[in-house]
Order: C-alpha cells, then structure tokens, then sequence
C-alpha cells in the first residue's frame, strides 16, 4: 500500500510527500486489526515514533539492538517472511519505506495504490509498477480531489 507522484515517488527527507485527510482514514480503514510490515524509518516517522494502534506491528531493522515497544522487530527478510507465515497473506500490508517495497515487492500479489495527479521533489520511490510488464491495473477509482490536488485509488495485481 503506497501513496505515489505521477513519477512513483513517495518522500522526500523521510516524510510524506502530502497528506490526503481522506486516504489516512483509507488507510486506517483498510490496516486496522491487519498486519502492516515497515522499515525503521518508516516507524520513525510515523506519530510519536510508535506503532499504530489496533494492527500488528512489523518493523525490519539490521540493528541488532534495536527494539520497540509494540512492534516486532525482524532482522532480516527471511526472518520476517517466517514470522508472516502465520497470518493469511490478504491481511498482509507492507507500508514502506523505499527499500521495504522493494525486497517485498517480489513476494506480493496485490498493490493498493493512491495515485497522485502532482510530480513533487522527491527522494524515495516506489517501484513504477506500468514499466515492469509483470503487473497489471485491476481496478481504478473516480478521480477525487483534495483542494486542488486530483487522485485515484488503483489496484494492481501480478500477472
């Protein structure tokens, strides 16, 4: 699940790069009671630092050290791939960053896209799923606008 630019790009200096009032409740709407797998600095820039309430926590970090309360912290890809073998892969979603889209990427089925009308200054991405030829857009929503910023809800699936 990802929020894109007409470019991919998704941040810039480990933020957001706009927040849609409407596509955060989408969001919450969609994770609650589901489990979201993130990299540390995704966590990090999430409210207060912390896990989101009401889903399982999953947070990817090489920091041996590293721990968060609320949150289970795997250390590797498999490691991570192993833990989410006990849940059913429709209540799987990897939120970001760029490189946690990346190594998962290969592993999913389904991408849940808020595609956004705007190319910002950006500095992270997600991969640009129309170049690939391995997925395809299932499903797209009407146009919405936020102000004067136009975005779709996309679904794409893998071939």
């Amino acid at each position: 699940m990802a929020a894109v630019d007409k470019n991919w790009a998704i941040g810039l200096g480990g933020k957001l790069l706009v927040t849609i009032p409407h596509d955060q409740k989408r969001f919450r709407d969609q994770t609650l009671g589901k489990v979201i797998v993130m990299g540390r600095k995704t966590l990090e820039s999430l409210p207060a630092g912390q896990p989101l309430y009401g889903r399982t926590n999953v947070v990817l970090s090489r920091d041996p050290g590293y721990q968060v309360k609320g949150a289970v912290v795997c250390r590797s890809l498999e490691e991570c791939l192993e833990y989410l073998k006990g849940f059913p892969s429709d209540e799987i979603y990897i939120i970001g960053g760029e490189s946690i889209y990346r190594q998962f990427l290969p592993y999913c089925d389904q991408a849940e896209i808020t595609w956004i009308d705007f190319a910002y200054s950006a500095d992270t991405y997600f991969p640009d799923l129309t170049q690939s030829g391995e997925w395809e857009l299932a499903e797209e929503s009407d146009e919405q606008t936020y102000f004067d910023l136009c975005y779709t809800y996309q679904t794409y699936r893998r071939r």
